[in-house]
């Protein structure tokens, strides 16, 4: 489990990754689709740990995603995957 607060850089590049999901239209929806959420519930959900890592995961599982949004946030794919691991969940 997480201890709370997350870090604020684990955060931020949850947050980044979010970011970088929804800048697709495509990408957004397969997001949608697959973790079930809709626009309202992602927006509520931004400050909850359960789902940062639920769309960090998103990303994670899906090696193409995984490397095109490493090198868009300007980071290795491994940052994103120990952000992931230390924000639990």
């Amino acid at each position: 489990m997480a201890d709370y607060p997350i870090r604020e850089a684990d955060e931020t590049l949850a947050l980044r990754l979010v970011g970088w999901i929804v800048a697709d239209s495509a990408r957004a929806e397969r997001m949608l689709g697959l973790t079930g959420l809709d626009s309202a519930s992602l927006r509520a959900g931004l400050s909850d740990p359960a789902t940062l890592g639920a769309l960090m995961d998103f990303v994670l599982n899906h090696e193409p995603d995984l490397l095109a949004c490493a090198q868009a946030l300007d980071v290795k794919p491994a940052d994103l995957a120990g952000a992931r691991e230390r924000i639990g969940a």
